[in-house]
């Protein structure tokens, strides 16, 4: 059977600008958390930063289920 619709890669492409803000806020929050322990709170910019990367694998991850989603619906 062919794939039809978009590829993974594009999907995740599309989907990275969304994923990395929802990480960056993740991050930032987690770390609001991590006071009631002691923990520093990590300034926007390193959140921003360490949403960027963390962002690169939960997208890609998110693509393929998509991706997985559209492939299943064509049977």
């Amino acid at each position: 059977m062919t794939q039809e619709g978009w590829p993974t890669r594009k999907i995740a492409l599309a989907l990275y600008p969304f994923a990395a803000g929802a990480m960056a806020t993740n991050v930032f929050f987690a770390s609001l958390i991590g006071t009631w322990v002691g923990l520093p709170v990590v300034s926007t910019g390193w959140s921003i930063v360490f949403g960027a990367i963390i962002g690169v694998p939960a997208t890609w991850a998110f693509a393929r289920h998509i991706r997985t989603l559209m492939d299943r619906s064509q049977t």
